[in-house]
């Protein structure tokens, strides 16, 4: 079992739900050319407290840039598996952001024959001293 990351409960965050990307994932080379769409939510550790204040968009991250990112590893190339596809979102952001913490939820939508909407992963990363 994974450890777990404490985030403390003063953090302050910014979160994106809902993004929707044709993404080539999965086992199979015939899955991956369908290209279908993954769903992925975000929410990264960044204080607000500046940007609150000051009411400029120069004092946190813009969320465009987030989802930028975001797109840029999903479209960037082939992922066998939605945790190697969230694990990679996860370290873009990391370079490219000072952000303290990232949890993402990856979900491939309707995967399965059957019942069944999504299945996925989550994760939780905090930044590396």
């Amino acid at each position: 079992m994974a450890d777990k990351v404490d985030r403390p409960s003063t953090d302050d965050s910014i979160f994106i739900e809902g993004i929707e990307i044709p993404a080539a994932l999965g086992v199979t080379a015939e899955e991956r050319a369908l290209g279908r769409p993954v769903r992925i939510d975000l929410e990264v550790g960044y204080p607000l407290a500046i940007s609150g204040e000051s009411d400029r968009v120069e004092d946190t991250i813009d969320y465009g840039a987030i989802f930028e990112v975001t797109e840029e590893v999903v479209r960037g190339q082939e992922h066998h598996l939605v945790e190697a596809l969230g694990t990679r979102i996860i370290e873009a952001l990391f370079a490219r952001f000072e952000i303290t913490w990232v949890t993402i939820h990856v979900r491939k939508p309707n995967p399965l024959s059957g019942t069944l909407d999504y299945t996925g992963v989550r994760m939780t990363r905090a930044r590396k001293p």
